[in-house]
């Protein structure tokens, strides 16, 4: 016998039918339903009327429909959370957010637009922008030649090849390629007090400043590095490379510089041995040269230098692998080069050769000027 299902509406009239005289026993077999589904039914709809099972059935529904719109609330909160991690700017960026919504959230269009806030016909429109395939392609390039370059270096390296690009486009491009790199500095205590200005120098080969850099070898074994800067015009006039530099390195490396450039006034350095010992000390005495020392823990007495290194360190001890002491000197040679005739220096570009000229003083025959900031 095919089992049949009863309304609620059905189930109180059956009711009551049973309490107007009509036996259980009739009753239940005219329905075809077991004595205890009488009882059952009896239990739970016993003194309702008609109308008050019509409101309790609107009630369910209204509960079921309430409940449904909840659910998808409490997911359509979890979407909006998942792809609005911060405002989007424009409405050609939204719809990438609208078809990751589509693909990842199963959502249809329509309705991953209605939550997005994104019109649906500015959705479906083609984009007619050029991608400037060209450009990105060639920016991918550079970054791949110089791995630590930010957007401002790479549009310079671009104009210099002739592209017409202003900086803007530039770095929306080099954001949408995914090419940005993110180095978290180390927040400085603020000083006490401020320290007396030192003497800033005010031409060409009048003040150096010198510092050491450790790196180690493939083999593990630890190279130094004695780097030298002229503070005036943040030249890179040697970078010495050698697993172990003494005070009698210094000096020779000095010596050098003196034959081909002349002794300058000052030498900033800090408060290592090398540079407080005697055969440094003999060779400032006998070239009339001031030795400078920083502070005892304060390296931004002597910033510029801190600041070379940090670039040499960023843009060729970090991306290098050294086999050996003299791969370490070649490579460190080649960038030294580059970072002095072919870098691009934000201070001084775009200037006039009149600015240019003011800016770095006159240089010598054969010495080519470098930039005034890292």
């Amino acid at each position: 016998m095919k089992r049949k299902r009863y309304s609620t509406e059905q189930i109180v009239a059956a009711l009551k039918q049973a309490e107007l005289g009509l036996p259980v026993a009739d009753l239940i077999r005219q329905l075809g339903i077991s004595e205890q589904t009488f009882y059952r039914w009896k239990k739970q709809y016993a003194g309702l009327e008609s109308d008050q099972v019509r409101e309790l059935k609107q009630v369910v529904e209204e509960n079921t429909r309430l409940k449904k719109l909840v659910a998808e609330l409490s997911l359509d909160k979890a979407v909006l959370q998942d792809v609005f991690v911060k405002k989007i700017p424009r409405p050609s960026l939204m719809k990438e957010v609208v078809d990751y919504v589509v693909a990842s959230h199963g959502y249809s269009q329509r309705r991953a637009c209605f939550l997005t806030r994104q019109h649906r016909s500015t959705q479906r429109k083609p984009s007619r922008r050029d991608p400037r395939t060209e450009v990105r392609q060639r920016m991918h390039e550079i970054v791949a030649t110089h791995i630590r370059y930010g957007y401002r270096r790479v549009h310079i390296l671009l104009k210099r090849e002739g592209w017409h690009l202003g900086r803007n486009v530039v770095y929306r491009l080099y954001r949408e390629e995914g090419l940005a790199l993110r180095a978290k500095r180390p927040r400085r205590r603020k000083m006490a007090a401020h320290r007396q200005t030192r003497c800033q120098p005010s031409r060409v080969n009048e003040v150096w400043s010198m510092d050491f850099v450790h790196d180690q070898l493939s083999d593990g074994r630890k190279i130094r590095m004695l780097t030298m800067i002229d503070v005036y015009t943040r030249e890179a006039l040697a970078i010495e490379v050698g697993e172990r530099l003494r005070g009698g390195d210094v000096a020779l490396v000095l010596n050098r510089l003196v034959y081909l450039r002349g002794a300058p006034t000052a030498l900033f350095v800090d408060n290592g041995a090398e540079f407080t010992g005697q055969i440094v000390d003999l060779w400032a005495y006998h070239h009339k040269v001031r030795m400078d020392f920083s502070r005892p823990g304060t390296p931004t007495d002597n910033a510029h230098i801190e600041s070379f290194n940090g670039s040499l360190r960023d843009e060729c001890l970090n991306v290098n692998w050294f086999a050996s002491v003299a791969d370490a000197k070649a490579r460190i040679e080649a960038w030294r080069r580059e970072y002095n005739e072919s870098r691009p220096h934000m201070a001084l570009d775009g200037l006039s050769p009149a600015e240019f000229a003011r800016k770095t003083g006159p240089c010598e025959e054969g010495t080519r000027l470098m930039a005034v900031g890292n």
